[in-house]
């Protein structure tokens, strides 16, 4: 099928997309392909949203009713000891920290909401559509996607309801696949776009809804925590916002730059929640849903070339999180717009296929590229020199930024990657982490049931092995297994059976698709790709 514009996942990037090039030319051909049975099941973020991106967009987005409903109306931030807190006064902090005029909002249903103004244009949206594979050109440009195999067997043979990919050719091809996209990791290893960035940064960012105690429901108001339980063992920190009916978002999100392979990053968000401050909040409510996802986090030096042959890198495709405003959809929303506009002129100029170099200048130069040069410090001191220090020095470099224009630190590295920072387990001590109390607190598996995830168990495992003997004979040795600990699903485990060699086991089933495990495994051995279109979490309103 040919499109003029071929777009990967409808997240608040590839939807920015969709509307802007039919806002500029209503003719102009568009597709959309998510791998989510529908828009927004794969759709995890904190969130509160930044409008600007949905002001240069769609700027009478109110009038048509976009779920923007729950304006911040508190903002606070504590500093977490294991029995109690101290709060951070707002003033010394930089105006761009400041929440006023953002919204607490669930992104999946924004980008459901967004879906439908795109489809009104003339859009064609197709929801569990995976796209498994890039295809090339005569001259090496990326022409397409194949999306839509389904019906192999897990030996990976056709099986008897076996239907094969379609393939979708574009003039261009907007990849908007999200943090670590498979699609995407191919196209910047290939054309070598990485050459010369920064590492990218990561971290896991893990969520659930929580119905609460109405006397205790504060709608529009944001709370973020650091400190206790992660201390020294990793960066990261919380957030509780209150969103509608009397619901609330507990998120925890922890660093993967960590050193110490015994962190567990899931049972540090289960310990956060017996903090006497955030226990006294969910006391007498329930949990209605969870789910997790990684975050970019490397910011203005870690972002790689966007545009190759044929194809853009969108949204956190290339890593647009404000990390120390935990904001990135604005700018997500953002760089579909520029895309879209700079692929327009392409196409009325007679031209395929080839890069799209307006669209890196606008995302680098604009306002995407002036709200992460701000911040480009705050990361690299906080890996660096700790929560103390990236306080202090991060907040004054903020202020320089701001005030100034420039830092007097410059631009600092980041260095190693979050797989090369993973120390050997003998050099650190093991942790013991409280068990799930089942009331506030819950193991994994029983978690993972409430991210109403599904894959069919005949096909082929979407997480694969470089090399079988890795897991036992090296991650394991060295490092005491971590994958057990990092994945927030419960996906691996090291199986040991009396007489028998121990067995690295992979329940890909319970994959929420976060792809912390082709990022932070230190021997760079697991590789994710997609499953079967459809497949993978149902986030309800996430």
């Amino acid at each position: 099928m040919e499109y003029d514009v071929v777009i990967v996942g409808a997240g608040p990037a590839g939807l920015s997309a969709a509307i802007r090039l039919k806002q500029l030319d209503a003719d102009c051909n568009v597709v959309v392909l998510e791998k989510g049975s529908e828009v927004g099941a794969h759709i995890l973020s904190g969130a509160v949203l930044d409008p600007c991106g949905l002001d240069a967009l769609i700027p009478d987005w109110k009038a048509k009713g976009a779920p923007l409903n729950v304006p911040v109306k508190e903002d606070n931030f504590y500093m977490l000891g294991e029995a109690g807190e101290v709060r951070i006064p707002n003033f010394p902090m930089p105006p761009l920290m400041n929440n006023h005029g953002n919204y607490v909002v669930s992104m999946g249903n924004v980008c459901r909401w967004m879906a439908e103004q795109a489809e009104e244009m003339g859009v064609e949206i197709f929801p569990g559509m995976a796209c498994s594979e890039i295809v090339y050109g005569d001259n090496g440009e990326v022409k397409g996607v194949v999306a839509g195999e389904f019906g192999i067997n897990a030996d990976g043979t056709k099986g008897g309801s076996y239907e094969p990919g379609m393939e979708l050719h574009g003039k261009y091809v907007f990849l908007s696949e999200g943090v670590r996209g498979s699609l995407s990791k191919q196209v910047i290893e290939k054309f070598d776009l990485a050459q010369g960035k920064e590492p990218q940064k990561y971290g896991i960012g893990m969520k659930e809804i929580w119905e609460i105690d109405p006397a205790k429901h504060k709608e529009g108001t944001v709370t973020h925590t650091m400190g206790w339980p992660l201390g020294k063992k990793a960066g990261g920190g919380s957030f509780i916002y209150h969103i509608e009916n009397n619901q609330v978002y507990v998120g925890f999100v922890v660093h993967l730059g960590y050193k110490n392979p015994h962190v567990f990053p899931y049972m540090e968000f289960q310990q956060f929640k017996h903090h006497p401050m955030v226990a006294e909040l969910l006391k007498g409510g329930k949990r209605v849903a969870y789910g997790a996802r990684a975050i970019t986090e490397g910011g203005y030096q870690s972002m790689p070339k966007m545009v190759a042959p044929g194809v853009a890198l969108l949204g956190c495709s290339v890593g647009m999180v404000n990390v120390p405003r935990i904001k990135g959809n604005h700018n997500a929303m953002l760089s579909g717009k520029a895309a879209a506009e700079a692929a327009i002129a392409a196409i009325a100029a007679g031209r395929s296929g080839d890069e799209l170099p307006e669209y890196e200048a606008e995302v680098r130069n604009g306002e995407i590229g002036k709200d992460l040069f701000k911040v480009r410090n705050v990361k690299p001191l906080w890996s660096k020199y700790g929560l103390t220090a990236s306080l202090a020095i991060g907040g004054f470099d903020m202020w320089c930024n701001t005030l100034f224009g420039g830092s007097l630190l410059g631009s600092l590295a980041h260095g190693k990657s979050d797989a090369e920072a993973t120390e050997p387990a003998d050099q650190h001590k093991e942790i013991d982490y409280p068990k799930p109390d089942g009331k506030l607190s819950f193991d994994r598996l029983t978690n993972v049931a409430f991210s109403f995830t599904n894959h069919e168990e005949s096909q082929p495992a979407h997480l694969t092995l470089k090399d079988d003997s890795v897991p036992v004979g090296v991650n394991l040795a060295t490092y005491a297994g971590p994958s057990a600990r990092y994945c927030p699903a419960g996906v691996y485990e090291f199986v040991e059976e009396e007489g028998k060699d121990t067995r690295f086991v992979i329940n890909f089933q319970n994959c929420v698709h976060c792809k912390t495990c082709d990022i932070k495994d230190p021997s760079q051995n697991i590789v994710w790709t997609t499953p079967q279109g459809g497949d993978g979490p149902n986030y309800p309103n996430m």
